[in-house]
């Protein structure tokens, strides 16, 4: 026992004794317990406890709120419980409400992570920020080394959610981690399988689910998908897993069960998702996105309101990847796109519900949630928030996500558009512009371009970049969006020294011609 035993005795004799206590789990500042009858808990005395701030209920759980020291205060607590390593007991809980059963299991999945989501997200909008102010440049050592903390999670999110979702649904913890890499393998990417070579054959071709095949599994499509960074495949692949283990613990003997379980688990597992659970997941994206291309075709102010209404919980699970195809497209064709725009309505609807409770609340741990939340949200990673206030406490995830319908409304009526070709270049006083981004962006379309002469032998005559020189845009009769290696001293209205000046972009493309694209 620790130096919170006693603390931990009374909070045990208060849930009901031990023989009340189902299930235990801690996030950053509460002790979530699953109780058989919470008609037994002694609320007022536990409220009054020193070292207990308050008691809230909430998604079926009881939870006690400790503060920052509460894993220490677990410890303490689960010594006296007769709980297993995941923090459950055999007995059976009494299910509740389809709702709290759902944010239970959300909540439960995504707490363990919190902390470095909210860390991570921070890293990536600080090193966006500096880059921008000039700080530091894109290519160097320093952006790319924060860059890659800060991307680290989001781009390996299936192996964490492998992890903390085994937990939730009791399965070796090892073996959620291994679906998790498996999921986030290069060569079963659709990004990657697409670059290696032509697809065998397309799948329901001339339809909005139309799905190259370039692999097949003992005669089988396998659907390319590209499952790094998603929330479903894995979540239902590890509650998969989970039934399949029971199933072989059952059947498989004694002798070889150490080895065999986890080996017919994966091999199960895996072809199901792959062929069967990770298209059907991102087949519900696709139908989410062309139903809101739909409404946009009838009305642009309820598409806004549709996206800016529902954008958190497509976030939740990992749906709003379906607008990904049709932004990229609306950018290629159009130079902008304004049908996914209006989710940045409800990104800063929810930073702005989580300032609001950073004022209004008492509780001083939430308020030391809020901060890192609400910093993290406005540089548009909005998970930390959702997860860890929002979700949670419900009526603020309501408010946040009927804010952002009603920007997302305003955002579609008035036709906002997001621009991506094309920037806002800065002329710095010592003459001189600065375009990284451009540099970085340029060197991967000839890289690819260089893969596909040396790698599929295709027959590329030339290579232009979008334009040589600053122009007024086509679509929006601006010239503040810069598009050229030549910077021209001229605003939207046409006044300036019309002055020209290299950019750093033309002498590296300069040198890029001279090596023929050797030096790359």
């Amino acid at each position: 026992m620790g130096k919170y035993a006693e603390l931990a005795k009374d909070i045990v004799k208060n849930v009901g004794g031990k023989e009340n206590v189902v299930g235990l789990v801690h996030c950053i500042t509460r002790l979530r317990f699953t109780l058989k009858d919470e008609s037994k808990a002694n609320d007022d005395v536990l409220k009054a406890m020193s070292g207990v701030v308050t008691v809230m209920k909430s998604g079926g759980q009881y939870q006690v709120v400790i503060g920052n020291h509460v894993a220490e205060v677990y410890d303490d607590v689960c010594a006296l419980l007769d709980l297993k390593e995941d923090g459950s007991a055999p007995a059976e809980v009494k299910k509740g409400k389809l709702l709290d059963r759902a944010i239970d299991v959300v909540s439960g999945i995504f707490q363990p992570i919190l902390g470095i989501m909210a860390a991570c997200g921070m890293l990536k909008g600080f090193n966006t920020l500096f880059a921008t102010l000039g700080l530091y440049a894109t290519s160097d050592g320093i952006y790319m080394i924060i860059n890659a903390a800060g991307d680290a999670l989001f781009n390996f999110l299936p192996l964490f959610l492998g992890y903390t979702a085994a937990k939730k649904f009791k399965l070796k913890p090892m073996l959620g981690l291994a679906i998790g890499a498996a999921l986030c393998y290069p060569a079963i990417q659709s990004s990657a399988l697409s670059a290696s070579g032509e697809a065998l054959y397309t799948l329901f071709e001339g339809t909005i689910f139309a799905s190259p095949v370039y692999i097949d599994f003992l005669g089988l499509p396998v659907i390319a998908v590209d499952y790094t960074g998603t929330v479903i495949p894995v979540i239902l692949s590890v509650w998969f897993a989970s039934k399949c283990e029971k199933f072989f613990n059952r059947i498989v003997p004694e002798l070889i069960k150490f080895f065999f379980v986890p080996m017919l688990t994966l091999l199960v597992t895996l072809p199901i998702i792959l062929l069967l659970l990770g298209p059907v997941a991102t087949f519900g994206s696709t139908l989410i996105s062309e139903f809101t291309l739909t409404i946009r075709n009838f009305s642009p102010l309820v598409a806004g309101a549709v996206v800016g209404l529902t954008w958190q919980i497509l976030v939740i699970f990992g749906m709003h990847w379906g607008f990904i195809p049709v932004y990229i497209n609306n950018v290629m064709t159009l130079g902008y796109d304004n049908v996914m725009m209006p989710f940045f309505a409800c990104t800063f609807a929810t930073s702005a519900v989580v300032l609001a409770i950073f004022f209004k609340t008492k509780d001083k741990k939430l308020k030391e949630m809020a901060i890192p939340n609400f910093i993290s949200g406005i540089f548009g990673v909005t998970e930390p928030a959702i997860y860890g206030i929002l979700l949670p406490l419900k009526k603020p995830f309501v408010i946040s996500c009927i804010a952002g319908g009603i920007g997302g409304a305003f955002y579609g009526h008035f036709n906002f558009r997001k621009f991506i070709l094309g920037a806002m270049d800065q002329l710095t006083p010592e003459g001189t512009v600065s375009d990284d981004y451009r540099i970085d962006y340029l060197k991967t379309h000839i890289q690819a371009m260089i893969q596909a002469i040396d790698q599929d032998g295709v027959d590329i005559m030339g290579y232009t970049a979008w334009g040589c020189i600053d122009l007024v845009s086509a679509t929006t009769g601006e010239m503040s969006k810069r598009y050229g290696f030549i910077y021209v001293d001229q605003d939207n209205d046409g006044c300036g020294t019309k002055k020209r000046i290299r950019k750093k972009s033309f002498y590296w493309y300069r040198d890029v011609i001279a090596h023929h694209g050797e030096n790359l």
